[in-house]
């Protein structure tokens, strides 16, 4: 019987790109995926700069960014066209080393995923396998799954399993877990087009149209794609919205069928759910399996990203046993304590939106439902921290930037996967640091400055996820942070996990 460190479940976005981390750190990896193909029409249109960098390290950003679009930002209107809100995003280069926002079509992405792993003779990608079994024996978990090619049943085991598996997810089944019910479920019928010409009316920002009788939201798409997001009203049927003269009729306001292709129109009912565990012993859950979002502020994928981020390189270091015991155990649990909240804080956000978009709310309220520092509707601003977990300090658990070293490379191509100490160059002259810890510091970096003045600190510990361990304005600080990362000084440190 094969055995593996981690098997997937859902071989979507987030199952593919935890298969690709786990990969680069050496892992023995089983991903098994119940459809032949990726789906090909398009689902998700939005991913932010925090997941380009994700992408970045698997080695697909340069291969996605021109084959998406910018995006401006998003307006809100009312029915008169009459603007209530802009909500503007920054354009050029941020913090992460990368723009603000990308729209995308979501078959480009998952070709690149798919086509990427080929490389990685320690991960095998298994289709057509269709999990039934899943049982933790403590030690392992034992796997059954069906090869639909052949009809034949199969056995396996792993060191842990992660539903990456969609909104019905049979990982979840088995930790048994209830969801957290946000109150958001709503039909939309959701439809995309294919411009036979491009229409420059439509405009590139996303708009909310806040009109009670039917809220819609336009989207701008990479090349000639359009969607349209809009309201089923109680009394229409969701099979007869979905028919083509009936999907024209109510895009009439934008558009006519002669300029453009219907690639498809379906209606969805959007949740806002969050699963009450993610882990039960050896079993994970990640993306859709543990939590729906409306989709107003475009995160649902951007989260399922986040949540591979965080996980991987703690199950990496347990599995290849550089944290064992009760130290696993508290690394591991820290994955629940520290996504959870954040994944919450966004879904409540989604939330709002959409009930002031059912109602037409007015600008102060769609203000209030955006805080920002400075009371702008800055979508940056309202990202929130990490949960509790592995940091220390009111500055632990914040997505650190990607400064640039004096050779040029961002700080992830020459560091992945690894433990970095940013600080101003005095704070560690003569420090002696483990080798599996990289400095940065303001003499081998131009903008390391920039990033710490950002953060409020002469010197942060980042995670090999990005986000900060903690903050540090001393030397005792610091090396106070440092022992987080090596608790027992005499302990070796722990090797590179790339």
């Amino acid at each position: 019987m094969d055995h593996f460190d981690v098997a997937i479940v859902g071989y979507g976005p987030a199952g593919a790109t935890l298969a690709h981390l786990l990969g680069q750190c050496g892992l023995k990896v089983l991903v098994l995926e119940r459809e032949t193909a990726a789906y090909h029409l398009p689902r998700a249109v939005h991913f932010d700069a925090e997941v380009m960098r994700v992408f970045q390290w698997i080695g697909i950003a340069e291969a996605i960014e021109p084959l998406t679009a910018m995006h401006p930002g998003m307006r809100f209107v009312d029915g008169n066209g009459k603007l209530l809100l802009d909500w503007p995003r920054p354009q050029g280069t941020g913090p992460q080393g990368w723009r603000a926002n990308y729209r995308f079509h979501q078959p480009d992405l998952e070709k690149l995923l798919r086509d990427g792993l080929s490389a990685y003779q320690n991960v095998t990608v298994l289709t057509r396998a269709d999990v039934f079994y899943i049982e933790d024996r403590g030690g392992h978990v034992e796997m059954r799954y069906e090869d639909m090619s052949r009809g034949k049943v199969e056995h396996v085991t792993a060191g842990y399993v992660v539903g990456c598996d969609g909104a019905r997810s049979i990982v979840r089944r088995y930790i048994e877990t209830g969801m957290e019910d946000y109150g958001f479920h709503e039909r939309w019928l959701v439809v995309d087009v294919i411009l036979n010409q491009d229409k420059p009316e439509l405009g590139d920002h996303s708009i909310q149209y806040c009109v009670p009788e039917r809220p819609a939201t336009y989207v701008r798409g990479p090349g000639l794609r359009r969607r349209w997001e809009l309201t089923v009203l109680d009394d229409e049927d969701s099979v007869a919205i979905t028919r083509p003269d009936k999907v024209w009729e109510i895009l009439a306001p934008w558009l006519r069928p002669e300029e453009a292709e219907l690639e498809r129109a379906a209606v969805y009912v959007f949740h806002s759910l969050v699963a009450e565990d993610w882990r039960k012993g050896r079993l994970f859950l990640a993306g859709d399996a543990c939590h729906q979002t409306p989709p107003f502020m475009g995160q649902g994928m951007c989260a399922g990203t986040r949540d591979v981020a965080n996980l991987y390189w703690k199950l990496a270091l347990v599995c290849q046993g550089k944290v064992q015991g009760a130290a696993a155990e508290r690394l591991l649990d820290s994955y629940e304590s520290e996504r959870k909240p954040n994944a919450r804080e966004y879904i409540k956000t989604a939330v709002r939106l959409g009930g002031l978009i059912n109602t037409c709310g007015t600008k102060e309220a769609l203000e209030a439902a955006l805080p920002a520092a400075d009371g702008s509707a800055r979508m940056e601003s309202i990202a929130p921290p990490l949960g509790p977990g592995l940091g220390r300090g009111e500055k632990a658990g914040r997505l650190f930037g990607q400064p640039r070293l004096n050779d040029g490379r961002l700080m992830d191509e020459a560091m992945r996967h690894r433990f970095v100490v940013v600080a101003e160059a005095d704070l560690v002259e003569g420090l002696a640091l483990p080798e599996s810890v990289c400095l940065v510091t303001t003499k081998t970096s131009p903008d390391a400055g920039e990033h710490l003045t950002r953060l409020g600190a002469r010197a942060a510990v980042i995670r090999p996820d990005r986000h900060t361990l903690g903050a540090a304005d001393s030397r005792a600080e610091l090396e106070a942070l440092l022992a987080l990362v090596l608790p027992n000084p005499s302990e070796t440190p722990h090797p590179e996990m790339v």
